[in-house]
């Protein structure tokens, strides 16, 4: 499928919004983790763990690529970065090839 200059554009404008509700959700684990009740070293070993794979998750991380903005968005709807319903403003066209393959 050819993208759109148009979704394209809009990939670009939401991906931003996308990631930072995202890391706003990562935020909120880690203070759950931080005001735990274990001792001080094994909040910070957990929360060290968690961000250095965090970090590498789409959510937080994405090289923008027109070509591969569909797998792209599969991989955030996959990933619980966001719903399909997030496509909402994109072509009928492109929102078909992301169910397809979510649904292959």
């Amino acid at each position: 499928m050819e993208i759109s200059k148009s979704d394209w554009k809009l990939f670009r404008v939401r991906i931003a919004e996308w990631q930072e509700n995202y890391m706003e959700r990562l935020v909120k684990k880690y203070i759950e983790v931080l005001n735990g009740t274990k001792n001080a070293s094994d909040k910070f070993w957990e929360l060290e763990e968690r961000i250095k794979k965090d970090k590498k998750h789409p959510g937080v991380m994405l090289e923008l690529s027109k070509g591969n903005m569909i797998f792209d968005i599969v991989a955030l709807i996959n990933s619980g970065v966001i719903t399909a319903a997030d496509l909402e403003g994109f072509s009928d066209e492109l929102r078909e090839s992301v169910d397809f393959l979510l649904h292959r």
